[in-house]
């Protein structure tokens, strides 16, 4: 009877194997022999792209299938003609027949059994049979030497025999090596904050294009930032993405402090009114037209008067509301009776009234 949790065909894999070369490096070599048996030309390159690697290994990431094959790759198993896995999407190899470990030889190289298990000695050392087959792994000295003593200590403690101490070393020499590897990766892709530091291309791009930002901001922004996480000695792969996140905020609330700012000023030579001031307009009945002809004798008027205001849009509402309510005044029953020769209580307001001066020198408006 079978297991309907398996509805695939399973993966074998040596135990022998695996002890020789690593768990994970075994059943990549088992998987990818498997489908080099279905070449139609044995003798070219093994060449997977992307997807068919997904379907053959979906349990590992794109960085575990980096590392494993690398992990081969130094041990002279595969040669591998394609980039890192990460950047190419693609493993492209050739087997080396030559290195291609043995399934049935147990702890290939490793120092002979011996006939009884022993207490691991204060001193024990590795011999020159097992340091050359570390050596074969790419295994720097110095790291041999700094896992001697922790070694040594933890198997004194726990009191324990072995037949073969060489092979039980190699076996945790090779797993912590592979640990340090997977380290040193991450580490070499984090980097800390550089005094010289600036935005790639296509972060400035993102603010520029797609955010709206100005330049000179994003440009002002780049001190404080770089200064800031220099002191904080963060590491991170991501310094343009913070950037980015960094400058939207400092825009927001750089456009929220202008849009309330009550701290009066002059008014700009190409000032315009908001849209909030055509909307109070439209909702006044006032003709939008009438309200902008008014703009430039208002902006120049302010301009040449040099006076500070903090809100210029309330004036400019004052100002329309002023011109048009006089301009629809001359235009009531009660001005054509005037026109007519009726008397009115204040003669002054006609514009006929008045002299030309009079009329040019109103700033009645600006009150």
């Amino acid at each position: 009877m079978t297991s309907s949790l398996i509805s695939e065909k399973p993966l074998v894999v040596s135990p022998s194997l695996a002890a020789t070369i690593g768990l994970e490096e075994a059943v990549m070599l088992s998987v990818l022999n498997e489908v080099a048996l279905y070449r139609s030309r044995p003798s070219a390159p093994l060449d997977l792209d992307e997807a068919l690697v997904k379907r053959l290994l979906p349990f590992w990431s794109d960085y575990d299938i980096q590392r494993i094959s690398k992990n081969l790759r130094d041990q002279g198993i595969i040669l591998l003609s394609s980039a890192p896995f990460q950047e190419s999407r693609r493993l492209t190899l050739t087997f080396n027949e030559r290195a291609q470990p043995s399934a049935q030889t147990p702890r290939a190289k490793t120092p002979p059994a011996r006939t009884t298990a022993n207490l691991i000695a204060p001193n024990w050392q590795p011999d020159a049979e097992l340091m050359r087959h570390i050596a074969q792994h790419n295994i720097p000295d110095y790291f041999v030497r700094r896992q001697l003593p922790e070694f040594i200590a933890y198997w004194r403690e726990r009191g324990e025999t072995h037949h073969s101490w060489g092979a039980k070393f190699l076996k945790h020499l090779l797993r912590q090596w592979r640990a340090e590897e997977s380290d040193q990766f991450r580490r070499d892709q984090e980097v800390p904050m550089r005094a010289e530091w600036r935005p790639s291309r296509d972060a400035l791009e993102v603010l520029v294009k797609h955010a709206n930002i100005s330049l000179a901001f994003i440009e002002d922004a780049i001190p404080e930032f770089v200064l800031y996480w220099r002191e904080r000695g963060d590491i991170t792969r991501t310094w343009n993405s913070k950037f980015i996140q960094h400058v939207k905020r400092q825009w927001l609330r750089y456009n929220s402090a202008v849009e309330h700012n009550t701290e009066p000023r002059r008014i700009p030579e190409d000032w315009q009114p908001s849209q909030d001031v055509y909307d109070v307009l439209r909702l006044a009945n006032i003709d939008l037209e009438f309200a902008r002809r008014q703009v430039p004798e208002f902006t120049l008027y302010w301009r040449d008067s040099n006076q500070v205001h903090s809100s210029w849009n309330t004036k400019f509402l004052q100002h329309v509301k002023f011109h048009w309510a006089r301009q629809h005044a001359l235009n009531t029953p009660q001005q054509a009776g005037q026109d007519a020769g009726q008397q009115t209580s204040n003669p002054e307001s006609r514009t006929r009234d008045r002299s030309l001066i009079q009329d040019l020198t109103d700033r009645s408006w600006a009150r």
